[in-house]
């Protein structure tokens, strides 16, 4: 897509990066066929190829209106686009200068920036999770609303954590709402890593991976948690001590493995965040090797039917597919995808549930249509945002894939 930058971009790190982007771009509108909200809205504007438009006009010189705004935030950032993309156009990244260069120019109403603001630093707040534990306590009293946003509190297994130590060693990101919110996701992961021999280390100093307060339009905030976090890793990594950092909530691997593209031009961090990028595996990248000793530690008669929700930042943002499925079959599990549209966005999105509810519940239920007509025994997912969401739209519970692998395995 040829794209005259004005002089404004011309030069600038973001101009030069999106006019990349935009000339990789045919037009083909391939993109289209795959994007949730155009499925949903028919509007070219709320799709990929629509969205690439509004950007290359703001880029060469038009002037941003509302409307651009709306268009952009209604974009889930599913990345399916860039699955789809016969020509390799990197979405992901054009929509965040996009969004971006237009949140520079566009003023948002009080109410919009206020609940922006209460996201991004209530969400990474210590405050979050007692909070939490305070809204699980009175969760049978709060609105539906409300309720849906609050999972229902953890057992006690969620507070078991294994102690022995092994010569192999992993980081693991705890993440900022997952330890309030499924703490048993992160103790499940450092169970099943332990019945393979591997102990599972956690930095107290990192947070937040940095996509929270980007996506909402925070890039300095979001960059600042991208450092803590690099501080917090790095004398484990410069030790060599550590295999990889592992993640179990695929929305923040894909976003700690591009923590050498969004830190590329720190000269103090460049470096340091290539590294840790190229360390980082989501759990199912682990899946192959460890099967040989996790296979005879499954309980007979422990595994079950299971539906299961690839979420987008790990088919579409870390393009990582089949693994899961695959791997928990050769345990014994009966695992499947939705017959339709298992490629497609459940809504959650990070806040976008909250953001956009309309159209985040249209394309829960949308999704849960087709899981429930496998008839599981669970829905079992790789991301909080998604397993929370789609909770809150049925009574089948929906956990992640690695809470039910370990429910199956022998004591170690």
């Amino acid at each position: 897509m040829q794209t005259e930058l004005s002089a404004e971009f011309k030069g600038t790190r973001d101009g030069d990066a999106a006019e990349a982007i935009l000339r990789k771009c045919v037009h083909c509108g391939f993109c289209t066929a795959t994007c949730p909200t155009y499925q949903l809205l028919g509007d070219e504007l709320d799709g990929p190829r629509g969205r690439i438009y509004l950007i290359k006009q703001v880029l060469e010189g038009a002037t941003p209106t509302r409307s651009t705004q709306l268009h952009l935030d209604r974009c889930l950032t599913c990345r399916n686009c860039e699955t789809t993309c016969p020509s390799g156009v990197e979405y992901g990244h054009l929509v965040d200068i996009g969004r971006k260069l237009v949140d520079q120019r566009v003023a948002r109403p009080p109410a919009e920036r206020a609940v922006r603001w209460l996201l991004k630093e209530g969400l990474t707040s210590p405050l979050f999770a007692p909070a939490m534990k305070m809204g699980q306590m009175v969760r049978p009293l709060l609105p539906p609303a409300l309720k849906d946003k609050v999972p229902a509190p953890g057992g006690a297994r969620s507070k078991v954590w294994p102690t022995r130590a092994h010569a192999r060693k992993v980081l693991m990101l705890a993440g900022c709402v997952q330890p309030a919110m499924m703490p048993n996701v992160n103790s499940a992961t450092a169970r099943v890593l332990d019945a393979a021999g591997i102990q599972t280390l956690v930095a107290p100093e990192a947070g937040c991976c940095g996509a929270l307060r980007t996506h909402l339009g925070d890039h300095e905030g979001g960059l600042a948690d991208m450092r803590r976090n690099i501080d917090a890793w790095w004398p484990h990594v410069e030790a060599g001590g550590v295999e990889a950092i592992v993640m179990n909530a695929s929305g923040c691997g894909v976003m700690v493995k591009e923590y050498g593209h969004a830190l590329a031009a720190d000269p103090a961090y460049a470096d340091k965040a290539a590294r840790i990028g190229a360390l980082t595996r989501d759990i199912s990248e682990w899946l192959p090797e460890l099967l040989p000793r996790l296979r005879p530690l499954v309980k007979p008669g422990a595994v079950r039917r299971l539906a299961f929700h690839p979420p987008c930042t790990l088919q579409h943002g870390q393009q990582l597919r089949g693994g899961v499925e695959t791997n928990l079959s050769e345990l014994g599990f009966k695992v499947e995808l939705a017959a339709s549209e298992s490629h497609l966005c459940c809504g959650s999105a990070g806040t976008y549930s909250v953001l956009q509810p309309e159209l985040s519940t249209q394309l829960r239920d949308r999704k849960l249509s087709h899981l429930q007509s496998l008839e599981p025994h669970c829905i079992v997912s790789a991301n909080i945002g998604c397993i929370q969401h789609l909770q809150s739209g049925t009574a089948t519970p929906v956990r992640h894939w690695i809470e039910v692998l370990d429910d199956a395995l022998s004591p170690a």
